[in-house]
């Protein structure tokens, strides 16, 4: 019959006595500081040396840490270490396979239950009991009794999983680390990956201000363009004086004088064009469509004023 994991298989990471904390539930103190509190009494309290009730060995004794199978199984599924208790509260024994479980909600906890069984049972994997102390090849130990130390874990999946890494055995640089190179060699990678990023970083905002500074040119530019074609457009009143002269001019040389002589050599308008174009062709101004339709304009002005 299938039944949930017992209380007494209950999801435990196993240390060195020495950094050993008490168990959950209560106030997480160190056994020496507990003892001290128990055993002082006011004022025959002693003096506390700066080494006493320091416990910054944590990251020490998890080299020390062992795991039952499921346990291990769960927390190499990415349950993190405050949920594996409560999700291996909710798993149920595999009806025909000794010491593997499942979970109704974490599929590749089952499969991961199996892997590690079929590592220790293979030799590939050394396993342990409650004591933590690693057996002997020889040494059968039943499934549901199996423990396997962090070390041994740890080297056994960097070995046969290594794309298959979690986080509660490596860092974020052995997980990163391929087999062809090791940690030095990711760690100057990293480094030049850096410095690229930094040097990237700093011509993306050189090319930022380079850009700004070329925006704010063409924009002085056009407005110094725009300043020049307005200087240079007369305005309405200095447009129709310029009409009436041309007009005037053009009146003269084309007509008598009171006693009924010509004013000037040219006979008629095209006259004037021609020379014109035969004196001055090419100069801005000077082509024979601009010049009638300008002396037309000057007589209308000239006419209307």
């Amino acid at each position: 019959m299938s039944h949930r994991f017992e209380a007494k298989q209950q999801f435990k990471v196993f240390v060195a006595p020495s950094c050993r904390l008490i168990p959950d539930g209560e106030n997480r103190i160190p056994l020496v500081r507990l003892a001290w509190l128990l055993n002082s009494r006011g004022s025959e309290r002693v003096f506390m040396k700066s080494w006493y009730n320091k416990n910054d060995c944590e990251h020490l004794s998890a080299y020390h840490a062992y795991y039952p199978v499921p346990a291990a199984a769960m927390l190499w599924c990415g349950v993190p270490h405050d949920d594996a208790q409560e999700e291996l509260d909710k798993i149920i024994e595999h009806p025909s396979i000794r010491g593997v479980f499942t979970h109704p909600y974490i599929p590749c906890f089952e499969v991961r239950c199996r892997i590690i069984h079929d590592a220790i049972e293979s030799k590939a994997l050394p396993s342990a009991r409650e004591n933590g102390k690693t057996v002997t090849t020889e040494d059968h130990v039943r499934p549901e009794r199996r423990h396997v130390s962090r070390a041994n874990l740890k080297a056994w999946i960097s070995k046969e999983h290594p794309s298959d890494m979690p986080d509660f055995l490596f860092d974020e640089i052995e997980r990163n680390t391929h087999a062809a190179f090791g940690k030095d060699t990711f760690l100057v990678l990293q480094a030049d990956r850096d410095a690229l990023k930094a040097r990237l970083e700093k011509a993306s905002e050189a090319y930022q201000t380079l850009k700004k500074n070329m925006d704010d040119i063409v924009g002085e530019r056009e407005s110094l363009r725009a300043m020049v074609e307005k200087a240079n457009t007369p305005g309405e009143r200095s447009e129709t004086t310029y009409l009436n002269i041309i007009g005037a001019m053009l009146a003269l040389m084309l007509g008598k004088s009171p006693t009924g002589n010509a004013q000037s050599v040219f006979d008629n308008q095209s006259a004037i064009i021609s020379a014109l174009l035969g004196y001055y062709d090419g100069k801005p101004g000077i082509a024979g469509r601009t010049l009638e339709e300008k002396f037309a304009a000057g007589k209308r002005s000239l006419n209307a004023t």
